[in-house]
């Protein structure tokens, strides 16, 4: 059930459109799936805060202000006066440009106003990301310690999220990569971090990778992964599993191929 995560089923959830069925599928997953709780938790607070977004519209006394003009020069217009030709075209010019200079006025306000109501939100929409991280890193660094190699996994798993992980989660990644007994734990590590392979803390973590790694499926993706960047760091550990008698075949073949790339 927590693998097949009910993202789409959401906005529909909160919206009440979805049937008896499908909610209680929703309810029922997210009450034991983090990914899709903190997902739920943070539609909900952008569902309310779109809610809350007021249109901006001129004030009373703008609007007021405005009409009162309007109909000011309306008046006067109407007026008959003795004029020449020339100062009736005169007047009739300045009261247009009056009317015109009213109406840009409201325009303007009303855009202002809109301009900052815009700037508010989006200042509130990014608060709301920034929260909406802390709580995944929260729950990712969480997951990553616990007892199940499943939930360590879905812990890992969370890295999708991060197009720039700090060092709390490379660290905790690093962890996962050396000391964890599961090869599929170890395995998603790797590949958690591969993503960013060209940080100094990624490539340590590799390079004491390869000195205590049996894997031979970790090992490959950590010297392919070394190789592609031309880590000469690597070359020490590399040698010595060249050297070492229980070093599959395949993997010493791997690396007699990858070090002349970086020697």
């Amino acid at each position: 059930m927590e693998k097949n995560h009910v993202s789409n089923l959401l906005p529909d959830y909160l919206d009440n459109t979805l049937s008896k069925e499908a909610t209680k599928k929703v309810e029922e997953h997210v009450s034991i799936c983090i990914q899709c709780k903190l997902e739920l938790d943070e539609m909900k607070i952008l569902f309310k805060a779109f809610e809350e977004e007021k249109l901006a519209v001129p004030t009373k006394r703008l609007a007021a202000n405005f009409e009162g003009a309007l109909a000011e020069e309306k008046s006067a217009t109407s007026k008959v006066v003795s004029l020449d030709s020339v100062n009736k075209k005169s007047n009739w010019a300045s009261n247009v440009f009056k009317i015109a200079a009213s109406i840009a006025l409201l325009v303007a306000s009303f855009q202002m106003g809109r301009i900052l109501q815009d700037k508010s939100f989006d200042q509130d929409l990014a608060l709301l990301r920034n929260e909406s991280l802390q709580l995944k890193q929260t729950a990712m660094l969480s997951l990553m310690e616990n007892q199940s190699a499943s939930k360590r996994i879905q812990g890992v798993s969370f890295i999708e999220e991060f197009t720039n992980p700090d060092e709390a989660i490379v660290k905790a990644l690093g962890n996962r990569l050396l000391y964890d007994e599961n090869d599929n734990v170890r395995l998603n590590a790797f590949e958690a971090l591969s993503r960013f392979v060209t940080s100094e803390n990624v490539k340590q973590v590799f390079i004491e990778a390869l000195e205590v790694e049996k894997n031979p499926s970790i090992q490959i993706g950590i010297i392919q992964a070394l190789v592609k960047i031309q880590e000469k760091k690597a070359i020490a550990p590399m040698k010595k599993l060249l050297e070492q008698e229980d070093t599959q075949p395949f993997v010493k073949n791997e690396i007699n191929l990858g070090l002349p790339k970086i020697i």
